[in-house]
């Protein structure tokens, strides 16, 4: 498999106040475990900043002035408790989601068979009308969008196995036919939406977990419920929130998943990919807040996608 990382040190520039969860130290623990011979053939690739025009394609005209009218000369500017503008956040976040859109762009043109995109802010909190949790712009929905209106990929699918249900993401899906949204999270937890029988007018299959639920729970929920409605849906492209605070080690939530769950799903995920849209697949950085783990979570889960 020929799989892309996309990246660039403009994700860096985007500065939570100190001791966040959040914080620049993320990217240098995934970019310091994608290196020796086992990534030798990882093709790694610039991103580049996406224009404001893509924001459009999901946020709200509000909502992205807000964003721009608050980015700070210096310190940082708190959109809520938890998500945060400093002077880098706005590169950062057009750079998250232009690395988006180039990954689709270079998957869709055949140049690559997937690709990692290591990027913050993270996106899947973040709702049309509001940055929250961390977000301030939804890469993966943009992406979900930008793929269907450039490449006329007319039914774009979203997984996403951060521990946190990905809000802003099913607040998109269930706005839009063609799109859809598979999720296992811990519930109850932050945002606490995600629930078993949620619909849209897009497909969106939950799966919520207790908290302390582990590998058998988390791929049950895969097998049995997420990856039929996954294969019925039958897309053209499929995108990952890839999100490793279920991590047993990570301080956010109450999971114990390990780094072999994440090859596992990743690697189902791909083999649907390949028998369903020629293998057409773009993942994106979520959650993941232990530094010692988190660069072996997407390790495995690079594994995965270059195997």
């Amino acid at each position: 498999m020929t799989t892309g990382l996309f990246y660039h040190s403009d994700c860096k520039d985007h500065i939570t106040p100190e001791g966040h969860p959040e914080a620049s130290a993320r990217l240098s623990a995934v970019l310091g475990s994608l290196h020796g011979a086992a990534f030798k053939d990882l093709i790694r690739i610039p991103a580049e900043a996406a224009d404001q025009d893509k924001l459009a394609l999901v946020h709200s005209a509000d909502h992205i002035q807000r964003v721009l009218d608050h980015v700070p000369e210096e310190g940082h500017y708190s959109l809520d408790a938890d998500t945060h503008l400093s002077p880098g956040s706005l590169q950062a976040a057009l750079t998250a989601v232009g690395a988006t859109c180039q990954a689709i762009d270079q998957v869709m043109a055949g140049q690559l068979d997937n690709a990692f995109c290591a990027i913050r802010p993270p996106g899947h909190h973040a709702e049309p009308n509001r940055a929250m949790g961390f977000c301030l712009f939804n890469n993966v929905a943009i992406g979900a969008l930008y793929a269907r209106k450039k490449h006329f990929r007319h039914r774009v699918a979203i997984l996403d196995f951060d521990v946190h249900h990905g809000n802003g993401t099913q607040a998109v899906v269930a706005g839009h036919k063609g799109l859809f949204y598979g999720s296992t999270h811990q519930s109850p937890l932050y945002p606490g939406t995600g629930h078993l029988h949620d619909q849209g007018a897009g497909v969106i299959v939950n799966a919520p977990l207790a908290a302390g639920s582990g590998s058998r729970a988390f791929r049950k929920s895969y097998t049995d419920r997420i990856f039929p409605a996954l294969r019925d849906f039958d897309p053209d492209f499929i995108l990952i929130s890839a999100g490793f605070d279920g991590h047993a080690m990570d301080p956010l939530a109450d999971f114990n998943l390990t780094e072999d769950d994440f090859f596992w799903v990743t690697e189902e995920i791909k083999q649907i990919a390949e028998k369903q849209c020629k293998g057409r697949l773009v993942s994106c950085l979520e959650g993941g807040y232990n530094l010692d783990v988190l660069g072996e979570s997407v390790a495995s889960h690079v594994s995965a996608l270059m195997r």
